[in-house]
């Protein structure tokens, strides 16, 4: 059996140390009773002080397995994905290996649906330190996470062979494990060029542009010209994809552009005013809130309308709260679209759902998005936040 001085955990460690720090995702060793030997690559925060039974025992979506025999790749309570192979040697079970504990690109949205309030209230924690455990949690892309599980596999096999008791020769089975070593190397390696690329891409992106817009402004196309700057300066907002709090100011400038676009597309049949008082702009929201309000607006209340119609966005202050309000006289939810919007299992409103959770995530319960009217003569939403500094 696994023991806490096996020096096999060390040996493999020193083994694949590279690898797993190109991986990034968890990747955790136990005994045979599931208790934490090594963790390779770390569990997150988020795992160790909400799920996990105590410092060395997992959570129970783990401890059933560990009981049950159950295999392979799963999803927790909390939507990421993980995966739990048995290290067998002679057909017994001498330990585990875990890993990922991450959202796929199709649960992200799970993470915004934690009640972060009740949990620190729960659990007699900050929720400052709550939200930032949320909010670290990684997301995995499902290449990744298919060369993380053949990673996992591999160690498995590889600390089955070091501990087993055979005499046979073991001489190809090293060599063949080494060999998928490699492989499993160079699929990381390859993936992280991949990501480098998608870096690199948006910067080549945006000096494209700007080398676009310059020409239209030789030619005197100024209308252009301005365009493209302001699609430029719209995209190079759009991929900061942090997790932090930005000014009411910066978040109306990035509005602004877009309905700038969209203007110079639909011309008179889209009509916008944004209102916003000087002393509200230096207040702080997540950023990307507004945006998707305003273009559920845009595209789905007022182009569907022959003759088109008015979005505006107002802001105010009452008593320690800012409401800012996204009006439109467009097409309105249909009764049955405005039922499933508030339905956890509905596939229509997740995006209103997921920004909901995301604002009570970072001031609690009470604020978040409502809608106040929608009907045949247009929506209402309203955004509500505080005005008190949230530390992030």
């Amino acid at each position: 059996m696994l023991k806490t001085d096996s020096s096999i955990a060390t040996k493999v460690y020193a083994r694949y140390s590279g690898i797993l720090s190109l991986s990034k995702f968890s990747l955790l060793l136990h005994d045979h009773n599931g208790d934490v030997l090594l963790e390779f690559n770390p569990s997150p925060d988020f795992c160790r002080h909400f799920c996990w039974e105590n410092p060395t025992r997992p959570c129970a979506d783990y401890l059933k397995r560990f009981i049950s025999g159950e295999q392979g790749r799963f999803v927790c309570c909390y939507g990421l994905e993980n995966i739990l192979l048995p290290i067998m040697v002679k057909d017994e079970v001498v330990g585990f290996i875990s890993g990922m504990q991450a959202y796929s690109q199709e649960r992200e949205f799970q993470k915004y649906l934690i009640n972060t309030a009740k949990l620190a209230e729960m659990k007699g924690l900050d929720l400052e330190f709550v939200a930032k455990a949320i909010s670290a949690f990684p997301t995995i892309d499902k290449d990744k996470a298919d060369i993380h599980e053949q990673l996992c596999h591999h160690i498995a096999r590889n600390i089955a062979l070091d501990i087993a008791e055979s005499e046979q020769d073991n001489t190809g089975i090293i060599n063949r494990l080494s060999a998928e070593k490699e492989i499993l190397e160079k699929k990381v390696i390859d993936l992280e060029a991949k990501n480098m690329s998608l870096v690199i891409n948006p910067h080549f992106l945006f000096n494209t542009l700007n080398s676009i817009a310059r020409i239209a402004y030789f030619e005197h196309s100024h209308t252009t010209e301005e365009l493209i700057y302001c699609l430029s300066d719209l995209l190079r907002y759009n991929v900061k994809q942090d997790d932090q709090l930005h000014t009411i100011a910066s978040e109306m400038d990035n509005i602004e552009k877009y309905l700038y676009i969209q203007k110079a597309r639909f011309k008179n049949r889209l009509q916008y005013e944004i209102i916003v008082p000087n002393e509200l702009k230096t207040y702080r929201i997540p950023n990307m809130v507004i945006q998707p309000i305003v273009e559920n607006a845009v595209i789905h209340g007022i182009t569907p309308k022959r003759d088109g119609g008015t979005v505006r966005l107002i802001a105010e202050k009452y008593r320690n709260d800012i409401t800012i309000s996204v009006i439109d006289n467009g097409n309105g939810f249909s009764p049955e679209v405005l039922k499933l919007i508030h339905q956890p299992d509905s596939k229509i409103g997740v995006g209103f759902r997921s920004t909901d959770s995301r604002l009570k995530r970072y001031f609690g319960e009470e604020y978040g998005l409502s809608i106040v009217k929608s009907d045949y003569s247009g929506s209402t939403i309203n955004i509500r936040i505080p005005t008190q500094p949230i530390a992030r």
